[in-house]
Formats: structure tokens, C-alpha cells, sequence
């Protein structure tokens, strides 16, 4: 598969898994379901229809092959099952909202439930590269269809007419001709027991047919957020439960040599206190001190009274202030080509105008809102866990090479996620929880604080890029080169740190070159909101607005040059960029945020694009900047390209929201490091953006007939550069460095 396909996907999965080409081949492989997809129908509950069908990733595992439920109907109602993660980018609904789609439900009929954690019935069941969407669209419509045929082949045989004389709607099957109708509930049973058609037979929806899809559609949780019940992890309260902390070394790689133990156990209110070797993988089970008690104040007092010998022969001594140093030391230096496509240095000594320019940007932390938890439970051999994870299945797999607890005896509860962003793809909170339950003997509920997930987060990693690029006499960019300066932990680049074939502009600009040097890193760095691109975004599309700058053009024009005739970037390969939605978008985040209009001193717009997760977005940004550095965001207007949308209200909630995360991002927010230690502990150091500094957002989407795509990432690249581009545009000055805080920049 080409390295442009699924761009930060494959690297999201594969950095939980470690099988980067297995990851790839199956993301493919599940693309590409169509309704030969084997549906069956596997069983009654209570005299209902329990509709299942199986994925082929599935069946890979070498058992017998189990299909999936995700319809259920009954006389008490219709129940849906979703069966990934819920993270607050709304797939517990938009899932559900697929299958009624083509089942033809009411919507007000329908009743959706968290999804069992099975592998072998579910296949792949995560949340992160924004896959929900993507890999479950054609399997879920078959779902629905199939339910839906064999309700109207039951309603035939009742009502005595043919069912091509049938329709459905709002949860009937209805014979137009004579005015009958009966309701789905009435139908379950006889349903069960119709032959399940075969899926080459079934005729999915077209897009113009939807009448649930499209729709503003609120969270089928909302109602029980707003009245504070139990949804996620840290609400979890199980039988005899106790409460845990686990500290750490500051500095990844340290272990406990030795604790004030005896005196941690006389407090009032601790259980036990003891010393945990880990398993020699930093992303599962670190060593350190867990401390049990008889409530969260107890423990995390107790832990404030924890005193550690550290044995840091082994720990991290990453530096900021070193690495910094050292890629400005590197920047004149040629690295590894990694892409060298056409004549870059005969462009160069070709060009009417060379520009450079030298751009940094942090490490940052996922700082979801809800830290870290798991409640886990030991008894007989068998271990019961509920934990707020983005891949549960990976992550028991996780507890199992933690605990050497065989996986067949996990049971794991997916309780709803309080933010992630990547972070929740890694398990190693649940992996601690596990061993100390495993040890204690008792159901424990393991709570971070801020302060640790701030220390022991898996972090978007820093960089650094040199750039050089070239336009001919007639303003159009002939030459691009990239020295990327990157960090590599065991000799390969951490997560988001590697430039590739589907980095902007390769495949664009004719003449290209990309670069990279690794510095030595052992801290934690992973998959963080659109990895790689959220960073490249700033960078590249940054610097094709100082070219289009040093050739005296307007931004827009030489955007739309680049793109040049519409095309997929890979030849009818539908997971890469396609010039003509680029364009299309781009167009259309112009037109509505009234590029080319007169603006006020010291406003400007601000224009980027980026293609990352198969989504195709566009972002201009209203801009004002006074004498002091202080910023203003007015208003953020957004074109995005990514197929049909599911749920108009969720696609809108996670436009706006990657807009604010990313102006958050880009404003303030940086983690350094010195000896190994993170320098940041808290929101006091580190300050997400406050409410009102949030701009206005508007969000449009292009009327698309191309395969759905997630949402929950590819907003997020263009912001800072729109952002900075208006800048520039604005005060002439240009940022080369996120956070803009560290140029003098304020809101």
C-alpha cells in the first residue's frame, strides 16, 4: 500500500501493535468491503432477530468464525449496538445511526448499547485514526439492509403480497396499494425465521435517499452527561473496592530501589504499600511504588509522603535545552534522503527567487480532561477490568505480557473515555491497575493525577525543520527541500517523526527533497491528534506561503496552482489526496470567508490546507495583532471534503473542536525536558486556551458522494498555519516556532 495511503493512520495503529505491515494490509482490506461481505443471521433473544455479520480481519486469528450482532429487535423495541470506543467524538451514535439508516428505523425507536469486548465477534474495535467511520460504513449498511430485508420478506408472508410491493419506513414495513403497515417489534419473531438473503442481493441506500444521515442528531449519552450519571471510568465503583496510586521515576527507565514503606502503611487510611518491578516495556508496566487505601485523599496523601531511592543508572537525561542546541548545529548539515524526486538543485540554481527558513516547534501533552483510572478486580486466576481505553482488545492484551495472566481469563468493560487524543491507544494504566489488584488481592481503582499525567504522558514529539525552496520568474514554485531534525528512541523515529512519500507538497511540486536526522530520545512520544501532520501542516503549508510571499503572489492563487489538474495523487487509489477536492475545499473556505476584501489595519486573513486522514480540509482565519503581540482569532472558517456526513451535529462538534484544541496547541502549550524530567506539571504551566479567547467558527462541509472519512483529526493541521499565515499577512512579521508564546505572542 503507498505510503500516501490512510496518511497518519497506519502510524496511529501500528504504534499500539508494533505490525506495521499487517496494520496496513487489513485497514486495506476492510476499505474495500463491499456487499459481498458474508452476512448471517446468528440467533433469537427472546423470540426477537439478532442480526450479525462477519468482517474477514476477524476470522484472521485461526478460530472458528463468529460473526458480530449489531441489530437486535424484539417486541420490547429495537436496540443497536456500537461497538467502539466512545472518546467524545460521538460513535456510540453516529455508528448506531449507520445501521438504522439502512434498517429504515425511527430513530426515536431506537435504543443503542455499548458493545461487548470481543475480538473474535467485533474484529477490530479501537478509536483513534479516525477509522470509526470508514472501516464500519459498508459493514453496518449491510447490517441494516439485511434486517430490513428480512423484516419485509416476513411482513409478505403475512400480509400475502410479494415483497417488491413493500417499503419501509420510520421502523414498518408498508403495503402502499392496500394501506397496511406493521411495525418492526410485531415482525421480530417471524423475522428470525426468514432465509437471510444474499448480500449481493441487498440494495443499499443511495446518498439521496437518506433521511436519517445528514441529520442533526444529539449523543445518545447527552442526557445522562447532564445528569451526572456513571458513564466513565473514574465513576467506576465495584464490591469491597480500594483505592490506588502508582508512583514512578521522574525519569523514564529509573526503578525503586528502596521506599519508606513502613512508615506509608501506618498512615491512617492506607491498606498496603509496595514495590512493583514492572516488565521491562515502558509502554505497558514501568516499575514503581503502589500505594492502596481507604479513599483517593488517603492515597494521594500517603503517596506526597512517599519517599524513593531511585536507581536512574538506566533512566532518561533528554534535554530541550541539548536538543534545541544540537539541530541548530545540524541545520547546514545534509541528512538521509528519505524522498528525492526530480532535480532539486538544478531548480534551486534555476529559480528567480530562493527562500529559507528555519521552523521549531514543542513537545506537548495530551492533557485529555479526564486523567488516567482503571478499576480492576483479581479473584481465582480471573481478572475483571473497567477502564476508559481506546483499543481494549490490545490493551488486554497488554495485561496479559504485564500480569502473565492468560487473556482468556480477562474480562474487560468499556466504560466512556473523558478526552484521548491518542493517549488512550496505550494501555499502561491499565496494566498498572492490573498488578496491583494482581498483588493486593483486592479490587482496587487506580487514579492518576494531573501531575502524573503530565509526567508520564506519551508525547507529541518536538522538531525541527530547514527548508529551502524556489520559484521560476513566473512566480510558480519549482523547488522544495526538507531537512527534517527529528528524535528517534532505539534507533527509529518516534511517533509523528518521519517525513514520507504523502508529506506535502511531494507529488505537487516537481522537484523535491526530503531529508531527516534523528536525535537520541528515551522519553515516551506516541500518536497525538493527527500525528505527523499536526505539526507538518504548520510547517509546510507556513513555508509555500513565504514562497508565494517572495514571488509577489496572492496565497490562494498559488495554492490552486499546486494542486494543478484534477487527479488522485496515486492513481484511482481513493485513500490519497485528489487534487480536485483539494481545490474544491480550499475554493470554498475563500468564497465563504471573503478572501480579498478590504481589512483593517493590523487584520489580515489566513489561509491553509492540509489532507491527513483521508480528509480533505481547508481553513481561513480572521486575524488581528496589536503593537503588543496580542492576537485575536475572530473567526475560523472551515470547507472540508470528507464523503457523506454521518451526523451533522457530531461532524460540526469536531470541526469546531479541532479548531480550538489546535489554536490552544499553537498559542501556548509546550512540555520541555531536562535530565529526563518533564518541567511542566500542571494547567498553571501549561495553559490551554480559555473560553474567551475561543473565535467563532464556521464550518461547511462539500456535498460528497466519495466513501465517509473520520472527523476527529484532519481539522486540526491547518489551523496554526492559517493562523500565522494572517499573521504575516497582517504585520509582515513571520513565526517560524509553536507556541507562538515563545515568539512574544499573547490573546
Amino acid at each position: 500500500m503507498s505510503a500516501l495511503n490512510y496518511q497518519g493512520i497506519n502510524e496511529t495503529v501500528a504504534a499500539v501493535t508494533g505490525e506495521r505491515e499487517q496494520i496496513a494490509d487489513g485497514l486495506l482490506g476492510i476499505a474495500k468491503l463491499d456487499r459481498r461481505q458474508f452476512i448471517k443471521l446468528t440467533g433469537l433473544v427472546g423470540g426477537g432477530l439478532m442480526l450479525s455479520f462477519t468482517l474477514p480481519r476477524a476470522a484472521a486469528a485461526g478460530g472458528p468464525l463468529k460473526p458480530n450482532g449489531y441489530v437486535r429487535i424484539d417486541a420490547d423495541g429495537i436496540t443497536l449496538l456500537a461497538k467502539n470506543p466512545e472518546v467524545g467524538q460521538g460513535v456510540k451514535t453516529s455508528l448506531p445511526m449507520i445501521v438504522a439508516e439502512e434498517l429504515d428505523a425511527a430513530w426515536d425507536d431506537v435504543t443503542v448499547v455499548q458493545s461487548p469486548i470481543d475480538a473474535a465477534t467485533y474484529g477490530m474495535q479501537f478509536a483513534g485514526g479516525s477509522m470509526s467511520i470508514p472501516m464500519n460504513w459498508t459493514p453496518l449498511r449491510q447490517a441494516g439492509a439485511t434486517a430490513r430485508a428480512m423484516l419485509v420478506g416476513a411482513a409478505a408472508k403475512q400480509l400475502g403480497v410479494p415483497a417488491e410491493e413493500l417499503s419501509t419506513r420510520d421502523s414498518h414495513v408498508i403495503h402502499e396499494a392496500s394501506g397496511r403497515k406493521l411495525k418492526y417489534t410485531a415482525l421480530a419473531a417471524d423475522a428470525a425465521e426468514m432465509p437471510v438473503p444474499d448480500a449481493a442481493s441487498l440494495t443499499l441506500k443511495s446518498t439521496g435517499d437518506f433521511r436519517l444521515l445528514g441529520k442533526r442528531i444529539t449523543g445518545v449519552d447527552n442526557e445522562a452527561l447532564v445528569r451526572g450519571e456513571a458513564l466513565f471510568g473514574i465513576d467506576v465503583s465495584v464490591p469491597g473496592m480500594k483505592y490506588a496510586v502508582y508512583q514512578k521515576c521522574p525519569a523514564i527507565g529509573g526503578k525503586a530501589k528502596s521506599a519508606n514503606l513502613a512508615e506509608i502503611k501506618a498512615m491512617p487510611g492506607v491498606h498496603d504499600a509496595f514495590i512493583l518491578d514492572g516488565n521491562d516495556n515502558a509502554m505497558d508496566l514501568l516499575p514503581g511504588v503502589a500505594i492502596i487505601a481507604e479513599s483517593t485523599w488517603a492515597a494521594i496523601r500517603a503517596k506526597r509522603a512517599l519517599a524513593v531511592e531511585w536507581d536512574e543508572t538506566e533512566a532518561s537525561k533528554d534535554s530541550w535545552s541539548a536538543a534545541v542546541a544540537e539541530a541548530e548545529s545540524l541545520r547546514g548539515e545534509a541528512g538521509e534522503r528519505v524522498v528525492d524526486e526530480g532535480d532539486v538543485d538544478a531548480a534551486f540554481e534555476s529559480a528567480a527567487e530562493r527562500v529559507s527558513g528555519y521552523y521549531t516547534y514543542h513537545f506537548v501533552s495530551h492533557a485529555q480532561l479526564e486523567p488516567q483510572n482503571t478499576t480492576a478486580s483479581f479473584a481465582d486466576g480471573a481478572l475483571e477490568i473497567w477502564s476508559p481505553t481506546q483499543t481494549p482488545d490490545w490493551g488486554m492484551d497488554a495485561v496479559a505480557r504485564a500480569t502473565g495472566i492468560d487473556k482468556s481469563k480477562i474480562t474487560l468493560h468499556q466504560m466512556r473515555c473523558g478526552g484521548g487524543f491518542g493517549r488512550r491507544l496505550y494501555n499502561d494504566f491499565m496494566c498498572e491497575a492490573a498488578a496491583i489488584t494482581q498483588r493486593a488481592g483486592v479490587p482496587v481503582k487506580l487514579q492518576w493525577t494531573r501531575e502524573d499525567d503530565m509526567a508520564y504522558d506519551l508525547y507529541r514529539a518536538g522538531g525541527f525543520h530547514q527548508l529551502e525552496g524556489s520559484v521560476d520568474a513566473e512566480g510558480k514554485v519549482t523547488g522544495w527541500r526538507d531537512h527534517f531534525i527529528t528524535f528517534a528512541n532505539d534507533g527509529r523515529p518516534v511517533s509523528g517523526g518521519a517525513l514520507g512519500q504523502g508529506v506535502f507538497p511531494n507529488g505537487l511540486v516537481p522537484n523535491v527533497r526530503f531529508e531527516q536526522t534523528a536525535l537520541d530520545w528515551k522519553n515516551r512520544c506516541a500518536a497525538w491528534r493527527a500525528p505527523g501532520a499536526n505539526v507538518f501542516g504548520f510547517v509546510v503549508q507556513s513555508f509555500l506561503h513565504e514562497l508565494a510571499a517572495a514571488a509577489g503572489r496572492d496565497h490562494l492563487e498559488v495554492l490552486l496552482e499546486v494542486f494543478g489538474e484534477p487527479r488522485w495523487l496515486v492513481p484511482d487509489n481513493p485513500g490519497t489526496l485528489n487534487t480536485e477536492r483539494a481545490a474544491n475545499v480550499v475554493k470554498l473556505a475563500a468564497e465563504k470567508a471573503g478572501w480579498g476584501r478590504d481589512m483593517p489595519d493590523g487584520r489580515a486573513l489566513g489561509l491553509a490546507f492540509y489532507f491527513s486522514h483521508m480528509g480533505h480540509i481547508a481553513e481561513v482565519a480572521d486575524v488581528s495583532v496589536d503593537t503588543d503581540k496580542k492576537i485575536k482569532v475572530h473567526k475560523v472558517t472551515v470547507a472540508a471534503d470528507v464523503g457523506p456526513i454521518v451526523n451533522l451535529s457530531g461532524a460540526e462538534n469536531q470541526m469546531q473542536g479541532s479548531v480550538v484544541d489546535g489554536l490552544s496547541t499553537m498559542m501556548g502549550l509546550s512540555v520541555t525536558f531536562e535530565n529526563g524530567r518533564v518541567q511542566q506539571s500542571n494547567f498553571d504551566k501549561y495553559p490551554l486556551l480559555r473560553m474567551g479567547a475561543t473565535p467563532k467558527v464556521d464550518v461547511h462541509f462539500v456535498d460528497s458522494d466519495f466513501s465517509p472519512t473520520g472527523l476527529g483529526e484532519p481539522a486540526l493541521p491547518p489551523l496554526a498555519p492559517a493562523v500565522c499565515n494572517a499573521i504575516y499577512s497582517a504585520t509582515g512579521r513571520r513565526i517560524r516556532t509553536l507556541p507562538i508564546s515563545e515568539e512574544g505572542y499573547t490573546v
